[in-house]
């Protein structure tokens, strides 16, 4: 009987550990973590020490390719494969670059069918200068670039390995919002009925969604720290988050301050819808208008092609959905305590 009535328990452990085991065993997808010089002139050699990461080639070169727009590119005149994960490409730069700007901005790609397509965004910055070189763009398609087959994540510059506490910092946060929006339906019906067990159950929901955001902000901590140099920044998405987090602290001092028990259920029900309503803003709207580092935030893209792909969406929708089901489970658990803390006190006031 009690497998059935905590199978919602069972699944939450279930898909932790799924998410645990998927979200930090999966391999990324190879790719390019940097480039030695990348400024060249027009009609110059080129010569470029690539670092790759999670790529074997294992002495046998790929093909290169820089890529200046949709018509226009030029295959690497050699490729060698250095030691640990070095790459060394050259190529002839063009004596001229297409259209009238003076300055031009290449890709690059590493294609072969063990490894896939690696990508470089923003690698060779072209300066146009007077030349004898005859070498010219290539205006055609460009030939075939390999895709890497398997379940793997997919590699981002300078997240890297990173990339996987998208699977822990961004559920844990769903999970809170959750929480707190049941503590909120859990306030009205209180307000509505005035029965003291949807007070308990509210500000136990509440406990649980403010553990949930205290390990989002320090996942998201870690995670600066490794990405942007500083575990803190003024970025407003990060303030306005440690402001929401303080309004709850708040609602905590508050519900603590007082010992009549229905007054202090009206007054914290009131100021915990009020809660609410105040981060939605401060969390989704403000971040959105004003500049920011965060993805999806001052024109940053979030949960696109950029940041996200169907294999982690298998990952992250499920991590989401384990979080919140252990904080339920956690919120249960006060539930219980304050339950039997009424008990009692009940019994002393006989």
């Amino acid at each position: 009987m009690n497998l059935y009535k905590n199978w919602w328990k069972y699944l939450a452990i279930l898909i932790l550990l799924y998410t645990v085991i998927a979200g930090l065993m999966v391999p990324l997808k190879p790719g390019i973590t940097s480039i030695g010089k990348s400024v060249f002139a027009t009609g110059e050699e080129a010569m470029i020490s690539v670092e790759v990461y999670n790529a074997e080639y294992g002495g046998q070169a790929p093909k290169s390719y820089i890529k200046l727009d949709q018509s226009n590119f030029i295959e690497a005149k050699s490729v060698e494969v250095g030691e640990g994960r070095t790459v060394n490409v050259t190529f002839d730069i063009p004596a001229t670059l297409p259209g009238k700007d003076n300055t031009a901005i290449t890709t690059l790609f590493l294609t072969d069918e063990a490894n896939g397509t690696l990508v470089y965004p923003n690698a060779l910055i072209l300066q146009s200068k007077p030349t004898t070189s005859n070498r010219t763009w290539d205006i055609k398609e460009m030939p075939r670039l390999y895709k890497k087959s398997g379940f793997l994540f997919p590699y981002r510059n300078i997240l890297i390995e990173t990339i996987r506490n998208t699977f822990y910092h961004i559920p844990l946060w769903f999970s809170m919002f959750i929480l707190f929006f049941g503590a909120m339906i859990m306030n009205v019906k209180y307000l509505r009925k005035r029965n003291i067990d949807d007070d308990h159950k509210a500000s136990s929901l509440i406990t649980a969604g403010i553990l949930m955001g205290c390990l989002g902000l320090a996942t998201g901590s870690i995670w600066a720290k490794n990405t942007w140099g500083a575990y803190w920044t003024t970025d407003v998405k990060l303030n306005m988050s440690a402001i929401s987090m303080m309004i709850y602290f708040a609602y905590l001092i508050l519900r603590s301050s007082m010992d009549d028990v229905d007054k202090r259920a009206r007054i914290s029900s009131a100021y915990s819808i009020f809660a609410f309503f105040t981060i939605v803003p401060l969390i989704f709207v403000i971040p959105r208008i004003t500049d920011s580092l965060h993805p999806g935030n001052g024109g940053n893209p979030a949960f696109g092609g950029e940041d996200m792909d169907n294999t982690m969406r298998m990952v992250f929708y499920p991590a989401i959905i384990g979080f919140t089901l252990l904080g339920t489970w956690i919120a249960s658990l006060v539930l219980r305590i304050k339950r039997l803390d009424e008990k009692v006190h009940l019994k002393m006031m006989e």
